[in-house]
């Protein structure tokens, strides 16, 4: 809304000619999403503790995790609010990437907020998992058929960049959107996996945004994006406005999601963050690549992968790992948990630059 006003008053008030830039723009979203989470955290902390909306602890976990029952959940409303607010203020609204945005958020948002609602007035395991994943793939199938039915240039609507091999593009066809969906439902899932430390998915969310808004604002500027050698994405550029608000909120959250936390993000964070993720990497046309700048989440998601493998093969009498996914492993292992997570985040920032170092490797 800020944004449109100023593009009204730029005739009379030169200021306002600053809200031009992606730039600007995006600082002014991530900063007002860390006001927002600072502002009122502790307030929506106190709120969730008189609703009685405690975690619950499941009993397979380790021993570590029985302090934290009672902590209060569905932290990601909180999450998810800022970053809207933000994005209303601060971004193009007549932006129809900015708009989808806007809908993977509140759509996957209401998905994860059942799921939590339910784990925590009727089932602890949450809705069934066949009717929350189906819900999840009708609304990135809904958003991926948007974009091929409607693409802002004919050129991009199946291509996508390619690792390493410097002006290669692949079109898919049909079948890039099913790779969109998957991408959208599977970093959703991904983050959700990984949720399960104090501040360890939060923070690497906040790494991959930061990392995603360099790509969407490369991939949305003629020039940088010639000069890189990648796909060129008009109106890209403003996911570094959606990207940078979720870094905001990501680190505002984190002041109060840090060991010892005071608020867990659930469901209600993970699955619409993560999706969002999947949704930008999807725009600018880095799908793949998205894999690893992310690759801590593939990590805890291949884990569980290769414990269900190893185990089923053994009949039962092994297991790869202690535990899945992997941050449990090194908990039953006698890592302090404050530990884990500051290793893990090291390992994200080293995944994000090994990622955008490939834009240069081509």
């Amino acid at each position: 809304m800020i944004y449109l006003l100023a593009r009204t008053l730029q005739p009379i008030f030169s200021p306002a000619n600053l809200f031009r830039y992606i730039t600007f723009r995006a600082a002014l979203a991530a900063g007002f999403a860390i006001l927002i989470l600072m502002i009122f955290g502790r307030p929506v902390v106190r709120m969730i503790n008189r609703l009685a909306l405690g975690e619950e602890i499941y009993e397979e976990l380790p021993e570590r995790h029985r302090k934290k029952a009672g902590t209060p959940s569905m932290g990601g409303v909180l999450i998810v609010s800022a970053i809207i607010i933000s994005l209303l203020l601060f971004a193009n609204l007549t932006n129809p990437y900015v708009l989808l945005s806007l809908v993977i958020l509140v759509g996957m948002g209401i998905v994860g907020f059942a799921d939590d609602y339910v784990k925590l007035h009727k089932h602890k395991r949450g809705i069934k998992k066949r009717w929350k994943f189906l819900a999840q793939v009708l609304l990135a199938l809904g958003v991926s058929l948007y974009l091929y039915f409607f693409p802002e240039s004919d050129a991009l609507r199946t291509s996508t960049n390619v690792l390493f091999l410097k002006n290669y593009v692949i079109q898919m066809g049909l079948f890039y959107v099913l790779l969109s969906g998957f991408v959208i439902v599977g970093a959703g899932n991904a983050v959700n996996f990984a949720d399960g430390l104090d501040g360890l998915a939060i923070g690497l969310l906040a790494i991959v945004a930061g990392a995603y808004a360099v790509l969407a604002y490369a991939g949305g500027n003629v020039k940088i994006a010639d000069y890189l050698n990648v796909l060129y994405v008009a109106k890209a550029g403003e996911m570094a406005v959606v990207s940078a608000s979720v870094v905001g909120a990501g680190l505002g959250f984190l002041w109060f999601n840090a060991h010892p936390a005071s608020i867990f993000m659930g469901d209600t964070g993970a699955l619409p963050l993560g999706a969002l993720m999947g949704f930008i990497a999807v725009v600018v046309k880095q799908e793949i690549l998205l894999a690893i700048i992310g690759g801590v989440f593939v990590l805890e998601v291949v884990s569980v992968i290769l414990q269900v493998i190893w185990f089923h093969a053994s009949k039962g009498k092994k297991r790869l790992f202690r535990m899945a996914p992997l941050h449990h492993h090194f908990e039953l292992k006698g890592w302090p948990e404050s530990k884990i997570v500051v290793r893990f985040w090291i390992w994200g920032i080293l995944f994000a630059l090994a990622g955008l170092a490939t834009l240069k490797v081509r």
